[in-house]
């Protein structure tokens, strides 16, 4: 669980979470492998304000070797070092990647046993660059088509842009030089309340004083273990295995007033 304060004046969207207003917020733990809920290697917390007009996010990580290479919007960020902030509405869910280069990944998800309920003008499987979804990294025989998710697979739109999303990444030290140790990289997200309707599932939208959305708040890290490279995939709350979409293990955060 995490406690979202309100605020009344907006923090300054530079990435560096220095803004006094974040002075307001509630840090997180610190995150946990996303399988196994152990501690994870390097230090990640994250906090979430709101204002009538905006939701925002920070994130601070301790990063030795930042990282980032890929530039161009909605490449595959989380091939590399980022962040990840999903947010659940119900019958759908929505996904934002960001790297050290401030380079922004987006997806909107529906699940398919609940597509007939959006408008489909909008939600057009036949002309929006919309592909079918089956969760992450289980690519077993039992499940290569369906995945392994009770509810099934979901309509995944890669060409779905937030409206109004802000994001700014603040490096602490020097990007792309292994030769020098830097202390970290802060990450700093603002989205509209008026672009969360379609996530609102039935809540107000801003949000009444103790109303509750589940969010996943992520990280995935790239580690050298000798001449192998793994991936790390740490989150706020655990789910039990390496699959960040699953909406029922995202963290609950209640917005307070």
């Amino acid at each position: 669980m995490l406690i979202a304060h309100h605020i009344k004046q907006s923090p300054n969207l530079d990435g560096t979470l220095t803004d006094p207003i974040w002075q307001c917020a509630e840090r997180s733990p610190g995150f946990v492998d996303m399988a196994t809920g152990g501690p994870a290697i390097l230090q990640t917390q994250t906090a979430v304000l709101w204002s009538d007009e905006h939701v925002y996010c920070g994130f601070w990580l301790e990063e030795p070797l930042p990282t980032a290479n890929l530039t161009e919007r909605d490449s595959l960020i989380f091939r590399e070092n980022d962040v990840e902030l999903f947010i659940d509405g119900g019958d759908c869910y929505y996904e934002l990647e960001i790297n050290a280069l401030n380079t922004v990944y987006e997806v909107f998800f529906i699940w398919r046993d609940a597509y007939q309920r959006f408008d489909q003008k909008e939600f057009d499987v036949h002309r929006r660059k919309a592909y079918t979804f089956g969760g992450d990294f289980d690519r077993t025989p039992d499940h290569f088509w369906d995945g392994n998710h009770p509810r099934g697979t979901r309509w995944a739109f890669r060409d779905f842009d937030m409206p109004g999303l802000r994001t700014a990444v603040h490096i602490d030290g020097e990007l792309n030089n292994p030769n020098v140790r830097s202390k970290g990289v802060t990450v700093e997200i603002a989205i509209p309340w008026a672009s969360l309707g379609l996530l609102a599932n039935g809540r107000s939208v801003p949000p009444k004083d103790g109303d509750t959305w589940n969010m996943f708040f992520g990280r995935f890290q790239q580690l050298a273990i000798g001449e192998k490279q793994v991936q790390a995939a740490w989150c706020l709350t655990p789910h039990g295995r390496y699959d960040t979409h699953m909406p029922e293990k995202f963290t609950p955060v209640i917005f307070r007033t």
